[in-house]
This record gives C-alpha cells, sequence and structure tokens, in this order.
C-alpha cells in the first residue's frame, strides 16, 4: 500500500510545489469527529517519528501521518513527553485516496 500526503494535494505556485493542507485537514477532521480511530504512545527519550512509523508501519515515510494526526506540525523530533497519535494506516489510505 503506497499513497503520499501529496495524494489531494493542490499545485501551489504555478505548480511548482505542492501543498499538504487538504490531507492533513482531512486525517484531523476525521480524528475530530470519530471516523478515524487513533492508539496513543508517549514518546519516551530521543525518539523520532520517522523510526516511529517504522516500527508501527513497517515504513518510515509515514512519519507524515502521526505528525498530522497528533497536530505537532512536521518536524521529526519530538520532546519526551508528547503523545503521538496512530491511526490504522489502512484506514488512513482510504481516507485520502477514498
Amino acid at each position: 500500500m503506497a499513497f503520499s500526503r501529496y495524494t489531494r494535494a493542490p499545485r501551489l505556485n504555478f505548480g511548482a510545489q505542492f501543498g499538504t493542507s487538504v490531507t492533513i485537514q482531512t486525517i484531523r477532521a476525521a480524528i475530530s469527529d470519530g471516523r478515524l480511530a487513533t492508539q496513543t504512545m508517549v514518546v519516551r527519550g530521543a525518539e523520532r517519528l520517522d523510526t516511529i512509523a517504522g516500527v508501527v508501519y513497517g515504513d518510515s515515510r509515514y512519519w507524515w501521518i502521526l505528525a498530522a494526526a497528533s497536530d505537532i506540525g512536521w518536524g521529526l523530533q519530538v520532546p519526551p513527553g508528547t503523545i503521538i497519535k496512530i491511526p490504522n494506516l489502512g484506514d488512513v489510505s482510504n481516507l485520502v485516496t477514498g
């Protein structure tokens, strides 16, 4: 299953780059209104979103899902104690590509 945060993203700046706000807003809204269930974990020590995604999803490229779901921005490194929301990858794929 391969999909990207750019799947439904509009082209910005005369087509030179993608905007990711549509996907981010879609994930956050689905969590907020209960259409997308999540599990949670608390970051301990020097964990990064890409390494957490690698463990949880089997692919570190899906770090952006954790960032969007957890409303923490786009930094890979997050401080200890940060609560990470972890949605099911298949559910996110259906939401983003459907």
